[in-house]
């Protein structure tokens, strides 16, 4: 993609200084219980602050429908955000109109104010213009710090990047970075293993994947399809038999692209699913008609790692079994460990995302040793997908 614009390109001190994030953490009792997303957001906000910035902060919190709601309020996300800026934040009631207005213009250099939940109006998801160019007069500059939300032409991500200098904070800019050596300019070979339940819900990313990655691992409920569609046996394991033709045209576009796909040779099989059952592990293509599979066995787990290492790059999305439910977590945790190995030992840059994988790689230890893991969700798994996330496009300049 062309290169976007980033804080190095703009002159903060002394302006003010709308910035999008994603706020949008769990909260318990009015009580914030993970203030992940809060601490990866305060390395932009302390670095505008501290160039003398009037920053301006924007979030959206929760679903409230367009309705103002005490429930959805993010006057609880005060305390947690000055302890991690370090300094005192302001609070206005809402984002626009007579109330944001004046708390904005009574910010001194420095200074750091969070306005009140966007989606308290419907117009911030319809990116009406009108409500956009209520948000743009806030302020002299605006930043997208929101990746996890730049897959969503809303007025906050998309609409005021048109209207006021805009560029990329700090978390969406290492993001786009990690994103683009994973992708856009990887080193060599480059192998993706996706997971997840449904060939359904995947196939844009798979059918960007085999066209850019050198190994394409498939596991999951996922895999069982496409064991399905080669004529295996795979008792009553999940599937979507109805998907076979699909998952042998996906195994078609693999071979003329020279991308090599890496399905179970084994399988960890059960007769019920649920935790501590009587396992015991088979040819994945000779699955009894009473079990089902729920994890990928020891030589698939070899296959793999043996791949892994002829590569350079690696980028995961979805676990390989049913890893919540123990003991099918075994293959994600052992074929994560070592990805964490071969990034400690510089030999692969690693980037991972997705709810369940991010999960998956706390539950293996190795989150933090990844080089790179995506809270974003939706925005990753779109851009793996090879889709234009307005967010983003909006930052580069015209």
């Amino acid at each position: 993609m062309p290169k976007f614009s980033t804080l190095d390109d703009l002159s903060v001190a002394g302006k003010r200084v709308l910035v999008r994030c994603d706020l949008n953490v769990p909260m318990k009792d009015g009580r914030v219980t993970d203030a992940t997303r809060i601490e990866r957001s305060a390395e932009t906000l302390k670095e505008l602050s501290g160039k003398g910035a009037r920053v301006i902060v924007l979030s959206h919190f929760g679903r409230p429908k367009g309705k103002r709601s005490a429930e959805f309020s993010q006057k609880p996300l005060v305390e947690p955000l000055a302890q991690a800026l370090g300094r005192r934040v302001a609070f206005a009631e809402d984002c626009i109109g007579p109330e944001a207005e004046q708390a904005a213009k009574a910010l001194k250099d420095g200074d750091v104010l969070l306005l009140e939940n966007l989606r308290f109006h419907n117009e911030e998801e319809a990116n009406e213009s009108g409500f956009t160019r209520q948000l743009a007069a806030l302020a002299d500059l605006y930043v997208n710090d929101a990746f996890s939300a730049a897959h969503r032409a809303h007025a906050s991500t998309e609409g005021v990047a048109h209207l006021l200098p805009a560029a990329a904070g700090r978390l969406m800019q290492a993001e786009l970075d990690h994103l683009q050596a994973a992708l856009e300019n990887p080193k060599r070979p480059v192998m993706a293993i996706v997971g997840g339940a449904k060939v359904s819900t995947k196939l844009d990313l798979l059918g960007n994947l085999v066209g850019k990655v050198d190994r394409l691992v498939i596991g999951g409920g996922m895999a069982n399809t496409f064991l399905f569609a080669q004529g295996a046996e795979i008792g009553k394991s999940l599937a979507e038999r109805e998907m076979a033709d699909t998952a042998r045209d996906i195994l078609g576009k693999a071979r003329e692209r020279n991308c090599k796909i890496l399905l179970p040779v084994d399988a960890v099989v059960a007769a019920e699913f649920k935790a501590n059952p009587l396992v015991e592990t088979v040819a994945a293509n000779a699955v009894p008609n009473n079990k089902m599979i729920l994890d990928v066995g020891a030589k698939t787990i070899a296959a793999i790692v043996a791949e892994m290492k002829k590569c350079k790059t690696l980028v995961w999305n979805g676990p390989l079994g049913a890893f919540e439910t123990p003991p099918f977590e075994r293959a994600t945790i052992a074929v994560a460990q070592e990805a964490a190995s071969l990034t400690r030992a510089k030999a692969l840059l690693s980037v991972a995302g997705g709810g369940d994988t991010v999960a998956a790689l706390a539950a293996a230890a190795v989150e933090d040793q990844f080089s790179y893991v995506s809270t974003a969700g939706g925005a990753f798994l779109e851009w793996l997908e090879g889709k234009e996330l307005p967010g983003v496009a909006a930052l580069i300049p015209k």
